[in-house]
């Protein structure tokens, strides 16, 4: 009998166990447009969403990505995000959009990443050579050129970056897999944190003399504020 208590126990717990797991794998509504006034909507997955009776197809629309990013700054590219700050729609769909563009040979989208997403990049102008870099202890180098009409991807975390080596502008979409994927660029975090990391921290970490790690912080600091 005891025998038969802990079988049926044990039967009891996986269950529970199984139903404690179980979730529904999508929304379940239509959408969940985003608002910033309180009292127009409840909180969800970080943004309030208002009544789905009163949307409309501008909360899903956003104009202009045919339009060129300025690449006049000291990495020679520009980001334009359509994301859930831009487009209220996509809020807990999991899903955003940039374009990047590239000044002609040298524009650079320094090497950052995405701590909430994974990427997958398609050239549509210019050649592009593109890499990720794996997690410790490997440090593994992934690289490939790009033509228009090629795509990459980038796995979620890891450092990843885009040179422009054409001698023409270069242009290219990236899907992201959240809303909201975040952006880390590596340089300006370690050497343009606000306020800055220890020059000594710094210097031992990247085996730099003092004074060559305070003159980076000095040019990113500036950069990010």
């Amino acid at each position: 009998m005891k025998g038969d208590g802990f079988v049926v126990a044990l039967v009891l717990l996986a269950l529970a166990s199984k139903l404690a797991s179980a979730s529904d794998p999508s929304p379940l509504q239509d959408f969940c447009v985003a608002v910033n006034d309180a009292k127009d909507g409840v909180f969800v997955n970080g943004k309030l969403c208002k009544d789905p009776k009163l949307a409309v197809a501008e909360d899903f629309f956003l104009p202009g990505l045919n339009i060129p990013g300025n690449t006049s700054n000291p990495v020679g590219s520009m980001v334009t995000p359509a994301n859930v700050e831009k487009i209220p729609g996509l809020n807990t769909l999991g899903i955003s959009l940039v374009r990047i563009d590239y000044s002609p040979y040298g524009g650079l989208n320094p090497p950052h990443t995405h701590p909430r997403a994974t990427e997958i990049l398609v050239v549509v102008e210019g050649t592009l050579y593109v890499g990720f870099v794996t997690s410790n202890p490997e440090n593994r180098l992934f690289t490939k050129v790009l033509y228009p009409g090629d795509v990459f991807v980038f796995p979620v975390g890891l450092i990843h970056f885009q040179f422009n080596i054409g001698h023409t502008n270069a242009v290219a979409f990236a899907g992201l897999s959240s809303q909201n994927p975040g952006v880390i660029t590596i340089a300006n975090a370690v050497f343009g944190s606000d306020p800055a990391i220890n020059p000594d921290v710094l210097a031992k970490a990247f085996q730099l003399d003092k004074n060559i790690v305070k003159q980076l912080q000095s040019r990113f600091w500036w950069d990010n504020n």
